[in-house]
């Protein structure tokens, strides 16, 4: 059974502390649905009510599209261990760039890489953890390095280069791209 809270609750955030993958969804009120799958050490709880990752490139910017255009964002957790548990955070997003006056704040708290775009908020409006129990089980091996590998061929405005370039989503919706310092 579903049980929903108002904010993460301590249980909650113990939880999103053990675990190494995450997924964000978006949408519009019509066109495709995104959904990432996230990794690497990047997932941050700000707060009970906000909670934050620093977003890497990647070969789009949906998340970035659907949140500057219509703001819903639900991120995912789930265990694939003993403890069966699954978490939901809905809530409402913003995308800080690094030239953002926020950038500076948060930055710290992250482990900073060649590849990193921005950092997605989400402000918490509800969560909801429920059982998990169809979920299978999986052992973490490691985290994958191909991306920092990649990004790494590239120089820095090489890299400014290639998120400038990411101006409309795969629906055709704008992107402002987050200016890169």
């Amino acid at each position: 059974m579903a049980d929903f809270y108002d904010a993460l609750t301590e249980k909650q955030i113990e939880f999103i502390g053990k675990q190494h993958m995450f997924f964000i969804s978006t949408a519009q009120a019509t066109g495709r649905i995104n959904l990432s799958p996230k990794g690497l050490d990047n997932f941050r709880v700000l707060s009970p009510n906000k909670v934050a990752y620093l977003d890497m490139m990647g070969s789009g910017n949906e998340t970035c599209a659907h949140i500057q255009n219509d703001g819903r964002a639900t991120i995912m957790l789930c265990s694939f261990d003993q403890n069966p548990v699954i978490l939901r955070i809905y809530g409402r997003g913003e995308v800080i760039g690094p030239t953002d006056p926020q950038w500076a704040e948060l930055i710290p708290q992250f482990t900073e890489y060649h590849a990193q775009r921005q950092i997605v908020i989400l402000n918490v409006e509800s969560t909801q953890d429920s059982c998990g129990w169809a979920v299978p089980r999986y052992d973490f091996a490691e985290e994958r390095e191909t991306l920092d590998k990649f990004s790494q061929k590239y120089s820095t405005e090489e890299v400014k280069g290639y998120f400038a370039k990411q101006t409309e989503s795969i629906d055709g919706l704008p992107i402002t791209p987050t200016p890169q310092s």
